[in-house]
């Protein structure tokens, strides 16, 4: 038995304005039997939902094959590497992202019904409704045994009020998560106040002058509990030691990335702009920042489930820094036309190379038996197919990870067109402990997915 023993889930390392959460460590077996039961002896299951607006360029998305060793589509050749690690469900439809009857408006639509399977009330007002998002469901019930019930990002700020697409609310195109029909969660897309929010405690009210000085004085959140793990250090046994080391190198690292995305550029310090602190002006280290700070918080158990929206719904941002000057949302409603298909593809295959990165952190995290990857679902897909049709049949989804052991991955599943999409997340919570007979307008768990 190694020396850490007394060590549970809950131990934290701890300093001035810090609390540092632990990964998973073999000392914690044992206590864990003892504390929690014998299920929590295993590592957690987490969930995780990414989205990407807009739709996706679906000739170069859908297998051409059913079940395993499928040829990869062009969009999908970044997950080469993890091809055993996820599958691509077609046929899955979100019925209520339809107008049924409200006209236009499928952008907005197509992200607040992405998770909840709920036609959104059509306003612009302070009447918003929806229904309750897939991932709050599972925070209501597995979020309990956490610091925080869940974590809300994105790359784009959230709003909650104005009008944004055709007569409804722009708190419908910007938020996925919804704590219930009339509360959508505001996501967070500043790494570090993420990374603030997940790893010291704060100073609520405090000035922006008075947090540069304790920032200038406060070289690294490592300072601060380095006491505190030299002590820990010493009751853990060689493999929980080295295993400790790379977490809190991983915690630096980022940290630092963090900080350098925080410092203005040259240019517009000497034009005295106000740049927002700590968002990249590089999009794609952005979308890697989110993400590896989704994978350290999966990774300490500060949470257990998470959203990322990569960008709102009917974003039109420019991809110039990939060769396409032109707005997504604009390329999107590509009227057939061969050069705008091109962009678009360049658009999606540059998504799912920032995906990759981060299942490949997932994969290379260390976690009991297996890796992080092995006891994560996580989704990514799109609210539209085709973004010229704005259809919200046939969705591109992909399934990732194996929710400890249960999921069989690897294949292209095809399901009838039409089937709703809320049946899949009624079968990722059943898979996580989250029981429910219904949600949204799901019909029944998904065949064809388990091990």
């Amino acid at each position: 038995m190694s020396k850490s023993h007394e060590l549970t889930r809950r131990t934290m390392l701890r300093g001035l304005g810090t609390a540092l959460a632990l990964p998973w460590l073999e000392g914690m077996v044992p206590a864990a039997f003892a504390a929690e039961g014998a299920a929590a002896a295993t590592p957690p299951q987490r969930l995780a939902f990414m989205y990407v607006p807009n739709g996706v360029h679906m000739q170069d998305w859908t297998p051409t094959g059913e079940g395993s060793g499928f040829p990869l589509p062009h969009l999908l050749e970044p997950l080469a590497d993890l091809r055993g690690d996820f599958s691509i469900l077609t046929g899955l439809t979100q019925q209520k992202a339809n107008a049924n009857g409200d006209g236009p408006g499928d952008h907005a639509r197509a992200l607040t019904t992405f998770l909840t399977g709920c036609q959104a009330r059509k306003t612009h007002g302070a009447d918003i409704r929806a229904g309750v998002s897939a991932d709050q469901v599972a925070a209501e019930q597995i979020g309990r045994q956490t610091r925080f019930p869940s974590l809300e990002l994105g790359c784009d700020a959230g709003a909650q009020s104005g009008n944004c697409d055709s007569g409804y609310s722009c708190a419908y195109s910007s938020n996925i998560a919804w704590k219930s029909e009339t509360q959508p969660l505001v996501k967070e897309n500043n790494p570090r106040q993420v990374f603030e929010r997940l790893f010291t405690n704060g100073r609520p009210g405090e000035t922006a002058e008075a947090r540069a000085r304790r920032e200038r004085s406060q070289k690294s959140v490592l300072d601060f509990v380095n006491d505190d793990a030299r002590r820990l250090r010493v009751r853990l046994g060689g493999a929980d030691q080295r295993k400790l080391d790379e977490y809190l190198g991983a915690v630096r690292e980022l940290e630092l990335r963090v900080q350098a995305a925080s410092k203005p550029g040259n240019l517009e310090a000497l034009a005295g702009a106000q740049v927002p602190t700590g968002i990249p002006s590089d999009y794609g280290e952005h979308i890697r920042l989110m993400g590896d700070l989704m994978v350290l918080a999966f990774r300490t158990d500060v949470t257990r489930v998470a959203t990322f929206v990569i960008a709102n719904e009917g974003s039109n941002k420019s991809y110039a820094f990939i060769d396409v000057p032109e707005g997504h949302h604009d390329l999107s409603h590509h009227g057939n036309d061969a050069g705008k298909h091109e962009k678009i593809k360049k658009i999606n295959r540059f998504h799912l190379e920032q995906l990759a990165y981060i299942l490949k952190k997932l994969k290379s995290t260390t976690e009991g038996s297996g890796s992080l990857l092995d006891h994560c679902q996580l989704v990514y897909g799109s609210g539209i197919g085709d973004g010229n049709a704005h259809n919200h049949d046939n969705l591109p989804v992909l399934l990732a990870g194996r929710a400890g052991g249960q999921l069989q991955q690897g294949r292209h599943v095809k399901y009838d067109n039409g089937t709703p999409l809320n049946n899949l997340f009624l079968s990722m919570l059943d898979l996580a402990g989250v029981h429910r007979e219904k949600m949204g307008d799901s019909t029944g768990k998904l065949a064809g997915l388990t091990a």
